[in-house]
């Protein structure tokens, strides 16, 4: 079989110019919000000082990408802001980066507006936990920028049934939606929106259930492989409040070890990408679970 053959079968991407899925190695997101209101303090950095030392760090502990979000969209909190100011924390922290740091930037953001502002910056992937479904105007931006894409699980209707096919079918709905704009598949990542699936919450991002949330994710965990559709897989648990239930840890800081425990499983279950707060960790765990894993034989 050739190796274009194998790819299709291994779906490969281009994220930025970085080689995910496949026979590459399993990459590494180091998350950078700057916005106080993010549900882990200890992930908010909002001067220059900080936000240079952090990445700096990310880049020596490894990190293959840097995704830096300037409006927490944690289901359970009150954090909207006006998209004037989520983009000037974002491009603000951009242009530090990209001073400090050869990693590609991830902006984490559903507005189009903001998106624009970003890309027009020198951003190369837009991380929408929208799947391109909040704003309307998103289409036009990733039509006319044609940036990597990371694509979540989203609705803003209740859905019902089986975790895994309705998670399924609305990653279908945002690859629609990319294709119509023009967007190359090997552009995609899918995130099937660990912690974005609530029975309630505050704002609109995040998709009602009537199901059990917390067994939704484990579900969706455990079955990564189908839900993958032959494209790479983000998974970005570091830290959340699933973790919190099942351990009784109500602060984010004491979640570290669970956290690296869902990582290495989600590695096993043929994780691609891991969106960490914990880099450092996070790259021992890759390291050890790709070693184990049938999934990355290659490594």
């Amino acid at each position: 079989m050739t190796q274009i053959a194998l790819d299709l079968i291994n779906h490969v991407a281009k994220i930025a110019n970085v080689g995910v899925g496949g026979k590459n190695p399993v990459r590494i997101m180091g998350i950078l919000n700057t916005s106080p209101e993010s549900f882990y303090k200890k992930s908010v950095n909002t001067n220059k000082t900080s936000i240079k030392n952090t990445v700096k760090l990310m880049e020596n502990q490894g990190a293959d990408f840097v995704d830096v979000g300037g409006m927490s969209t944690a289901p359970y909190l009150s954090t909207m802001i006006s998209e004037k100011t989520e983009s000037k924390r974002i491009l603000d922290a951009v242009k530090i980066i990209q001073n400090s740091t050869n990693l590609p930037i991830s902006v984490d953001t559903c507005r189009a507006r903001v998106a624009s502002d970003a890309l027009e910056c020198g951003v190369e992937i837009i991380n929408d936990i929208s799947g391109l479904k909040y704003d309307e105007k998103m289409k036009e931006v990733v039509s006319e920028f044609s940036p990597s894409l990371i694509l979540c699980a989203y609705s803003s209707k209740t859905v019902h049934g089986n975790s895994v096919s309705v998670t399924k079918k609305l990653l279908k709905e945002s690859l629609r939606i990319a294709k119509n704009s023009n967007v190359d598949p090997e552009k995609i990542l899918l995130d099937p929106a660990v912690g974005f699936f609530r029975k309630s919450g505050i704002g609109p991002f995040f998709t009602t259930i009537k199901s059990d949330w917390v067994n939704r994710d484990l579900s969706v965990l455990k079955n990564l492989n189908d839900i993958k559709q032959d494209y790479p897989i983000l998974i970005s648990v570091s830290n959340k409040s699933f973790l919190g239930e099942i351990l009784g840890k109500k602060n984010p800081s004491d979640r570290l070890y669970g956290s690296i425990a869902a990582e290495s499983i989600s590695i096993a279950n043929g994780a691609n990408v891991i969106r960490t707060h914990n880099v450092d960790a996070t790259k021992d765990a890759i390291m050890i679970a790709s070693k184990l894993s049938t999934k990355h034989k290659g490594l």
